[in-house]
């Protein structure tokens, strides 16, 4: 594999967020670092929803569930003097790359500068294609178990039911992972009423796009896969001409007529 050297002589790995998926959605700041870049590595899918960027660079794709050696390999050709991208979907430090990118880097004693370029993130990008649900205090919360134990998960549940927060769900639901979006649901009607708002965005600002807004005793029977994003309203949250609303609390304190 040819070695490209920038001009300082130390490597520098950008860990680049793309946002939600459209390229106009993709930062300056991040479009700046994959121009810069000599070398983008990332999960096939994502970088396929930046091809433009990809034009006379060396790219180095895997599939999914090939975290730790996307983020290994990134940090071997930025070690060896290489300007590279690492890149993730959404914003990398959320649910994403850059916390495993600093963790190999401390085990490996990484000599090379790490810069993480923020992208827009699932829970912004999918609350604005509903509205403003995320105007008050709000928790998020992954359901997938594969690297945090079920009753970690469920502890974390209970509690932002209870204590009313507005929760963006990551990962709610897989092929194999049916039952964990049935088993929240039914936490939530424990703690708030079965007609509480909850929106559904399915691959947020792509031409797939789906946005869905039911209730929270129908959320089990709603169309959600891999690509989903689940926001459940709190106790003051509203729907309002097709838009999921959560007050901050302006009306309570100001004359808004």
């Amino acid at each position: 594999m040819a070695e490209h050297h920038n001009g300082s002589g130390q490597g520098r790995l950008y860990v680049v967020g793309t946002g939600p998926g459209s390229l106009e959605h993709l930062t300056p700041a991040a479009s700046a670092a994959l121009h810069e870049s000599d070398i983008i590595v990332g999960y096939r899918t994502y970088l396929d929803l930046i091809k433009e960027y990809l034009v006379g660079k060396e790219v180095v794709a895997s599939e999914m569930m090939k975290e730790v050696d996307r983020c290994r390999k990134s940090l071997e050709l930025a070690s060896a003097g290489n300007t590279v991208a690492l890149v993730s979907g959404g914003d990398p430090g959320i649910y994403a790359m850059a916390g495993l990118v600093f963790e190999m880097a401390k085990d490996a004693g990484s000599s090379c500068i790490i810069e993480v370029i923020p992208g827009i993130a699932a829970v912004n990008g999918c609350a604005a294609r509903l509205g403003a649900p995320l105007m008050h205090d709000f928790a998020a919360i992954s359901l997938s178990d594969l690297l945090t134990p079920w009753p970690v998960i469920e502890k974390r549940l209970i509690a932002a039911a209870a204590a009313d927060f507005v929760v963006a769900i990551y990962n709610p639901k897989s092929k194999k992972r049916t039952e964990q979006i049935v088993r929240a649901a039914r936490i939530f009607l424990d703690h708030r009423d079965p007609a509480t708002p909850v929106g559904i965005v399915t691959a947020a600002t792509r031409e797939n796009e789906e946005i869905t807004i039911t209730t929270l005793e129908k959320l089990q029977d709603a169309d959600i896969g891999m690509q989903s994003t689940v926001i459940i309203g709190n106790s003051q949250t509203y729907i309002w001409e097709g838009k999921m609303v959560t007050p901050r609390g302006y009306a309570d304190k100001y004359e808004l007529k």
